[in-house]
């Protein structure tokens, strides 16, 4: 889907974010990104949604992928408090310019996918965090996108929301063939999602390892109990140890 080669990131004020970054995303895949604060994973999906720009590398695109085929969903769900379900999700197609009617069959679409049928009518503050998640992740949905850019979508939610919006992920990623980058904190969130997690580390902000999750996909939550889960979770957690030690000692 897309490549980033030796990609650097420098700010005005002389910070390096990002230091000969390396990553290759394969179509109709979930990559997640781990490490610790600071250590750039926002910064790539900045520089993958145009919301930012590389200082040093590049990132290609197969086929001169367009932009307007990438949705992005971030950390708070930043829906329109005034607006509805509704008007929040087809907010991205009115600014496109879609005519009203092809735009509300296409919201109805994504509404039913995130499950929030019957929730049209309604606004933000009558909705719990994860239900105005969904209704974000719809928001990003309606734009039929071949990439999603997720940047911990989840981590303000609590457990059990937090794992069922998981499951809903996996399920709309395998219906739809998604091709998904997701930053996360969550070393067992990371596992649980992803075909591949990429381990980050910072001062300067790059990869440390790269480990391929080979377990079924789409996984249901049996899977969080067994061995296998268990062993690659234990195997990003040693590397993300080391690359915060090496992180630290660098800062010495």
């Amino acid at each position: 889907m897309l490549t980033l080669e030796h990609v650097g990131k420098t700010y005005a004020n002389g910070t390096v974010a990002l230091h000969d970054f390396n990553l290759t995303v394969q179509p109709g895949t979930i990559t997640s990104l781990v490490g610790p604060s600071g250590c750039g994973k926002s910064t790539v999906l900045r520089i993958i949604s145009g919301l930012g720009h590389l200082s040093t590398g590049r990132l290609i695109w197969q086929d001169n992928q367009p932009l307007h085929r990438l949705a992005y969903v971030f950390q708070e769900a930043a829906l329109m408090p005034w607006a509805t379900v509704i008007d929040n999700v087809r907010l991205p197609l009115k600014l496109s310019g879609v005519p009203k009617r092809q735009a509300l069959e296409r919201v109805s679409e994504a509404i039913a996918q995130v499950g929030l049928e019957g929730f049209e009518r309604v606004y933000p503050r009558e909705l719990s965090g994860g239900m105005r998640m969904r209704v974000s992740i719809a928001r990003a949905l309606v734009t039929h996108p071949t990439i999603l850019l997720m940047d911990e979508p989840f981590g303000a939610l609590d457990e059990m929301t937090r794992g069922k919006l998981n499951q809903d992920l996996l399920t709309l990623q395998h219906q739809q063939q998604l091709t998904i980058l997701f930053v996360t904190h969550s070393i067992y969130e990371a596992v649980y999602l992803a075909h591949r997690v990429v381990v980050m580390a910072s001062q300067p902000g790059r990869v440390v390892a790269d480990i391929a999750i080979d377990s079924p996909h789409p996984r249901d939550p049996d899977y969080r109990t067994s061995a296998q889960f268990n062993r690659y979770c234990r195997e990003v957690s040693h590397c993300l140890s080391a690359a915060m030690g090496e992180s630290l000692a660098l800062a010495l």
